[in-house]
């Protein structure tokens, strides 16, 4: 049944644990779970609920924890079993307030240890247990980043976030870190004063730490069920604003106008976004601009979208960032993917109804622009991997797959594609979008499968499924290389930029004059980002010509991040030493990997400056985020 309204909180959650019981149990154990990512006990238990109690401690680089899993358990003769861990240390384990015993298997290198518990009783299937653990997480966490002073705008206060997607949440605790597990939570954080602590959760007051009056305690509550990748922390000197009735804007204050503006268009979205795909079940819509090392665009924690600071270009053109992170308040949060094999489901959707968004907001010629720049990104995409690597099947197997390793705009732009075209076989948008509409409706506070998904498209559609038939299945899912249709977009608004483009490839020196400032004068921000990512799928153009580009367009001035890092590429491959140091410093100052990796790359593959972006990498190395630091290292061939 869908929601009806949101009448108070409490309701709201009364109706989703209906809900909950009635439908989704069902949907959940439609397939036996086995996730090549976790080595948590899956079939023989599920954990229903987290009460977390953190001390954060900034001098040390720890989180002191104690968490109460309630476990459902799935079997009978039940007596023990494994949770996700990486680099914990485990002082205490009860269950039902008993001592139980526990060990750490051995370390792989990205799934970390499974922490065996042995239970002090037999159980049998469909009682509970809470399991109680003690420990402290390390300071090499890779859920977690330390800010110094130094490394935030403010200077003043050290600052800490984390990023659990897709494995790390088992390094900031200990669970069944699979997003076939959804539970609620509650957490309580022991902060500094002067530091303001939030989560992906509802806030639920403050008092001071009766142990320590230097010292508060923030208080936070989850009443939806999700998965472990969703928990998110952030701990630093924070004010907000008010933009809109269930929204506020986080961040330092240094940022906090900026972002206020940026993000004003929030309610509209939100809906705009309820309009397509049913209520809103999160209660608040916060946004919180995080300092420059954060690695992603923006992650949808529930509650608290996290987004990267390059968003904040002035001119609100970035709005596709905030639209993304706000679908996925359905697809990705509430309709989740089983295991990280199935990632497109949640990313494809996202952006199918993030464009959809983009066509109620704006026009469907601006959704149509976005498919053809999705498609250009997805053939960077596949080219990088090459087009026989199987990590770019819609599909992969992640069997001793880092996920870190195998993300990339695939699942994104591969499953979007495929939404598209069968948008186009089905009947056109408003039939299309009615189908991703009952499908979060069917699989709402679950998770699900490709195959789950594909059966119920096949059930939605009934009447068409000859159409759907011919259908190259195989193709689009578990094919590596660029998918078995190209969708044919409407041009309108990409003709501009091709020409122009066009113009510039085929230049010799003498037809140089002939370029003005007019050319892009009636071009907006995504126009002028795809005039730009044509040029980077060309040959390098002629240093006469990047100069003259240059003199003529004022690119050097442009404050836009996404316009800024085309260009910085486009001046080192055409071997301009000058956008050297520039490309160096925009890869340094933010760490956004979509940014950082492609510049480090770019100077790195100019064989002068090879050395330069090595020894620029390793001197920057410790303010990136661990994972993006790992990425880079092995971008510049430099030991892991």
């Amino acid at each position: 049944m869908p929601f009806t309204g949101l009448v108070s909180r409490d309701r709201v959650w009364v109706k989703i644990h209906s809900q909950f019981e009635r439908g989704v149990l069902s949907v959940s154990t439609m397939t036996p779970v086995s996730d090549p990512s976790s080595y948590s006990s899956l079939s023989k238990c599920a954990t229903k609920h987290l009460n977390l109690i953190y001390h954060v401690d900034f001098d040390r680089h720890v989180l002191k924890g104690k968490v109460a899993l309630t476990v459902e358990v799935l079997e009978d003769k039940f007596t023990s079993m494994t949770l996700d861990s990486k680099d914990l240390t485990i002082f205490k384990v009860s269950a039902n307030g008993q001592a139980a015993q526990f060990a750490l298997g051995a370390k792989h290198k990205s799934k970390g240890s499974p922490l065996e518990i042995t239970l002090p009783f037999e159980l049998s299937r469909g009682q509970h247990v809470i399991v109680e653990i003690e420990y402290e997480t390390s300071p090499s966490a890779t859920a977690l980043q330390w800010l110094t002073p130094a490394q935030t705008a403010g200077k003043k206060h050290p600052y800490l976030f984390s990023q659990c997607q897709a494995t790390h949440c088992r390094t900031m605790v200990p669970c069944q870190d699979s997003p076939s597990v959804k539970h609620t939570y509650y957490a309580q954080v022991s902060v500094p004063r002067e530091l303001v602590a939030l989560m992906s959760a509802l806030h639920d007051g403050q008092e001071p730490d009766p142990s320590d009056s230097s010292r508060v305690i923030y208080r936070f509550r989850q009443p939806v069920p999700m998965p472990s990748y969703l928990i998110a922390i952030v701990v630093g000197a924070l004010e907000s604003r008010e933009i809109g009735p269930r929204s506020r804007v986080w961040s330092e204050k240094e940022y906090i106008e900026k972002a206020a503006f940026e993000f004003s268009e929030t309610e509209t979205m939100l809906k705009t976004a309820e309009s397509l795909a049913g209520p809103y079940v999160w209660g608040q819509y916060d946004v919180l601009v995080l300092p420059p090392s954060f690695p992603y665009g923006g992650m949808e924690n529930p509650c608290l979208t996290f987004v990267t600071p390059t968003v904040l270009a002035g001119d609100r053109s970035l709005a596709g960032v905030i639209a993304h992170e706000i679908s996925h308040s359905w697809t990705g949060n509430l309709v989740t993917n089983k295991t990280w094999e199935h990632f497109w489901l949640n990313e494809g959707h996202t952006v199918y109804i993030e464009r959809m968004i983009a066509r109620c907001m704006e026009s469907e010629q601006l959704r149509q622009f976005k498919g053809i720049g999705g498609w250009k990104e997805l053939q960077e995409s596949v080219k990088q991997f090459g087009a026989n690597n199987v990590l770019t099947n819609l599909v992969p197997n992640l069997h001793e797959v880092d996920t870190d390793e195998a993300f990339s705009l695939v699942p994104y732009e591969k499953g979007y594609a495929l939404l598209y075209h069968l948008e186009e076989l089905m009947g056109g948008p408003e039939v299309f979008m009615g189908f991703v509409k009952s499908y979060i409706q069917m699989f709402a506070y679950g998770s699900v499968t490709t195959e789950e998904w594909k059966k119920y498209l096949f059930t939605y559609f009934k009447d068409k499924v000859d159409i759907l038939n011919k259908v190259d299945w195989n193709g689009w899912m578990h094919t590596p290389g660029m998918p078995p249709v190209k969708p044919q977009y409407d041009t309108t608004m990409a003709d501009a930029c091709t020409a122009l483009c066009q113009r510039w490839v085929k230049a010799k020196d003498e037809d140089l004059a002939s370029f003005t400032e007019a050319d892009v004068k009636k071009f907006n921000s995504p126009q002028l980002i795809e005039f730009m990512a044509l040029l980077l799928q060309e040959e390098p153009l002629p240093l006469s010509h990047v100069k003259k580009m240059q003199e003529v367009y004022q690119l050097n001035n442009v404050k836009n991040a996404e316009v800024r890092f085309r260009w910085l590429r486009i001046c080192v491959k055409a071997h301009w030493e000058e956008a050297v140091p520039q490309a160096l410093k925009m890869a340094t100052e933010q760490g956004r990997m979509k940014f950082s990796r492609p510049l480090y790359k770019e100077v790195y593959n100019f064989s002068k400056y090879s050395d330069e972006a090595v020894k620029t990498f390793k001197e920057h190395r410790g303010t990136l985020h661990p994972v993006t630091a790992m990425l880079v290292a092995k971008d510049l061939k430099i030991d892991g």
